[in-house]
């Protein structure tokens, strides 16, 4: 038996077919990154604990409580941040957290999604869209699984804020959530104008700087009233509360007039007299008469 070539290990025959296992190297990378991948989860989850994270998981949890109450059906889905349940005030027999690790109850890859299309009546996705390499291919996915009249619920981090700022400038880029990248509210429209999703209702949160002191949130938390109204497109954080639309199909037929045959009965024939015999009858009637 010919040795296997560069990069390669020579392995059994299976089914008349030469089984090619990976070269060493290649398991290292594969070791890497999944490494990496835990190492991230562990620096979003750490995140979450700090007082500017607490301060944001407070406001989306606010936000996504009131919005899934009112949204009925049989199945919703949420997509990533699985250590966080967005679902607890929906109502949904079936309610299923799916990410790519974590304590998910479904591990999948979110570009593939392992779930029927047409099926799922609500999906929430709390900041899956910047840190995914492919958010367009995600995105389509939802709408796959979504049935017609399905909603979609998308938080993400707004570029065009004072967070988006602190994106720009940030030394660590490998830290949660600066390496992230943020996607516009404008860019994010257009997508599902794309792909059939009407927008209903939207939001914005977290207008103030992100501070990391305790203190400095609470003094700063007048902001958030203040910037509904003063500059309500420079929040940190953007929802977007989004229906699946299907054009729906009648068909129109031809209104046809039917034409319904008479009955058949006997009429009487018509008689026609003549004006001569007209004339002699009057004239004998007025005979009689006198």
């Amino acid at each position: 038996m010919q040795e296997a070539g560069r990069g390669y290990h020579p392995g059994a025959s299976v089914g008349g077919a030469w089984r090619i296992a990976p070269h060493p190297c290649w398991r290292s990378v594969y070791r890497h990154k999944t490494k990496a991948l835990a190492h991230n989860k562990l620096m979003q989850i750490d995140w979450f604990d700090t007082p500017l994270g607490s301060y944001l998981l407070g406001c989306e949890q606010s936000y996504f409580d009131a919005e899934v109450a009112d949204v009925f059906g049989f199945n919703a889905l949420q997509l990533g941040l699985s250590h966080v349940d967005f679902l607890r005030a929906n109502r949904m027999p079936m309610r299923c957290r799916i990410a790519c690790d974590g304590p998910a109850r479904v591990r999948a890859d979110l570009r593939q999604l392992p779930v029927l299309a047409n099926s799922a009546d609500l999906v929430i996705l709390p900041h899956v869209l910047e840190f995914s390499d492919h958010p367009h291919q995600v995105l389509r996915e939802v709408v796959r699984v979504l049935m017609p009249e399905g909603h979609v619920i998308v938080s993400g981090f707004n570029p065009w804020s004072l967070w988006g700022v602190r994106h720009f400038l940030a030394k660590n880029q490998e830290s949660f959530p600066w390496r992230g990248r943020f996607i516009s509210l404008n860019r994010l429209k257009d997508w599902m104008a794309l792909l059939g999703l009407e927008i209903t209702s939207g939001q914005m949160c977290c207008y103030l700087p992100p501070m990391r002191s305790q203190k400095w949130l609470q003094r700063l938390d007048f902001l958030e009233s203040a910037g509904d109204r003063w500059w309500p497109f420079a929040g940190g954080v953007y929802f977007l509360h989004a229906v699946k639309r299907v054009q729906g199909m009648r068909v129109i037929t031809p209104q046809w007039k039917d034409n319904v045959a008479k009955s058949k009965s006997l009429a009487p024939v018509s008689h026609r007299v003549k004006d001569d015999e007209r004339l002699v009858a009057r004239n004998r009637d007025a005979e009689t008469a006198e």
